[in-house]
């Protein structure tokens, strides 16, 4: 069986976001040592070596790479309402062709970049539109319309570039929404009590994703014995939804077309990729907190 790879330094841009923390946490906890990058630092971090500044600055990024031997870049603007959309998409994409070309250019040879299940455009599309099928996969065709989703999906061509570039291996996880437990279980009654907004998430399968499986992926893309580029969808087993998948999609999606029937509350959203390439699947629930048990 194929050793796992084990960096001895690992660069982490966007290292104080709701993401970038936990991440260098759980780096951390596993004896790898840390360079967090960050435009602003909102608390003491794990990383034992500090960068601040932006991702997009080629000098800060050359200067953050010393002795690193993979990169987890999850620096961006995470919505287009944060900035305008000029500065949304040439923030994300500067900052990850800047991150990842340095890192090549440097001889880094892995790297695992934030993309997003927004990344095909559909879920945040203002026109009423819906995805072409159910599940969800990583060729859902594509329909931009705003600045944050587009930035991903560039995000995902300059992590192929970069492979093949530089002989890198690239890995895109395209997370849905990202909290730890709790957060979730407090958050989500609030986002679905706003008016249209179960019907909005239906382009994105109604999914999530809890912390712990999240940072499982993103340390799986660091250490698993790959090649080449992987763009690939993680996502909880179950919905952030109460109602049986079935039903949710007869009411919001009715006329799209279905791949497969989804059980009981099976999220409409395929991470086969993951699990294949990853040896990865999602072990936590919103419903209970307990090991789900995984589906093909």
């Amino acid at each position: 069986m194929p050793k796992l790879i084990r960096p001895a330094r690992v660069l982490v841009t966007g290292a104080d976001g709701t993401l970038g923390r936990p991440t260098v946490e759980a780096l951390a906890d596993r004896g790898i040592a840390v360079t967090g990058l960050s435009r602003t630092w909102t608390a003491p971090t794990r990383a034992d070596r500090v960068v601040t500044g932006d991702a997009a600055d080629e000098d800060l990024v050359r200067e953050a790479l010393a002795d690193v031997d993979a990169v987890v870049h999850l620096a961006a603007t995470a919505h287009p309402s944060l900035d305008t959309p000029r500065a949304v998409f040439v923030g994300n994409t500067s900052a990850t062709f800047t991150v990842l070309a340095s890192a090549g250019a440097a001889g880094v040879r892995r790297a695992v970049i934030a993309s997003s299940i927004n990344a095909f455009g559909v879920p945040m599309n203002r026109h009423d539109i819906r995805p072409a099928y159910y599940p969800l996969d990583e060729a859902s065709p594509i329909a931009h319309d705003d600045a944050y989703s587009l930035s991903k999906w560039v995000d995902e061509h300059i992590g192929a570039y970069a492979a093949s570039r530089w002989d890198m291996t690239v890995v895109a996880l395209r997370f849905p929404l990202v909290r730890e437990l709790d957060v979730l279980r407090r958050t989500v009654p609030q986002m679905l009590a706003a008016p249209g907004e179960a019907a909005r998430l239906a382009r994105e399968g109604w999914a999530y994703l809890e912390m712990a499986d999240a940072l499982d992926a993103i340390v799986r893309s660091l250490t698993e014995p790959l090649s080449g580029m992987h763009t690939l969808l993680v996502a909880a087993e179950d919905t952030i939804m109460a109602e049986a998948t079935e039903d949710l999609l007869d009411r919001y999606a009715d006329g799209v077309e279905r791949h497969r029937t989804f059980a009981g509350r099976q999220a409409p959203v395929d991470t086969s990729a993951a699990r294949r390439v990853l040896g990865w699947a999602p072990a936590i629930s919103i419903e209970d907190g307990q090991n789900v048990e995984a589906s093909a």
